[in-house]
């Protein structure tokens, strides 16, 4: 995914209200940025860091700016949320992703129960549903998911186990936005509960994949498949 136009530079103030960041640009100007992510952001809050920052030019939007990116430890970190979702879906659609190719009609968020789905698949003989994460969060040389509690995460893995039961393809992709790390594992002392709802989703027949994706200003490309380790 290329950004259709250049990055706005800056650098961290501080985050607050969970979706807003003060970010002082090469210029001066302290701007309000938006973030989409609700988690924690831990390990990927440093105030002073370089940031990059989409200007969007929306009368409606009250910020103008969204946050996509912090460096940490010499390494970009992607932090927008919507960025997984994108890449998963066109990696789909173009038949990029080797476990999840052969779809002739690839579609956005579609419905199955009570639940929404990032990307839908399907061709002649199965329908494939998958669910995308977006993580940020290091611990060692682990990347970990959630960053806090997630009811609706945990909500996804039952109702994807459903889309198993009724005999379709139920899949988990968890995008790490970042390249220093090397295995993904979820995070057992944050959400116990979602820890075990995703060991009990693997034994159900749910697919598991941890995809890192390469960030850099100028665009965000997913990169190599990481080992998973559930216990």
């Amino acid at each position: 995914m290329i950004f259709p136009n250049k990055l706005v530079h800056g650098r961290l103030i501080k985050r607050y209200k969970r979706f807003l960041a003060d970010v002082v640009l090469d210029n001066g100007d302290i701007v309000v940025a938006h973030t989409s992510n609700s988690g924690s952001m831990k390990s990927c809050l440093e105030e002073g860091a370089e940031v990059y920052l989409t200007y969007v030019d929306d009368p409606k939007r009250k910020t103008k700016y969204t946050w996509e990116m912090i460096k940490i430890n010499d390494s970009w970190v992607g932090i927008n949320t919507l960025v997984p979702n994108q890449l998963v879906y066109e990696a789909v659609k173009n038949q990029e992703f080797v476990a999840l190719r052969e779809y002739s009609f690839v579609k956005r968020e579609v419905k199955f129960d009570d639940s929404r789905f990032d990307v839908f698949a399907s061709n002649e003989d199965e329908e494939c549903f998958i669910e995308v994460k977006n993580v940020s969060m290091k611990v060692g040389e682990y990347a970990r998911f959630p960053d806090a509690v997630t009811t609706r995460g945990k909500k996804h893995l039952n109702t994807l186990m459903k889309v198993k039961k009724e005999g379709k393809r139920a899949v988990m992709v968890y995008v790490i936005q970042r390249t220093d790390v090397s295995k993904f594992a979820p995070a057992f002392d944050i959400d116990l509960e979602y820890a075990k709802t995703l060991n009990e989703a693997f034994e159900y027949g749910v697919e598991l994949y941890a995809i890192q994706a390469i960030v850099t200003p100028e665009q965000v490309e997913l990169g190599e498949l990481l080992p998973i380790e559930l216990e």
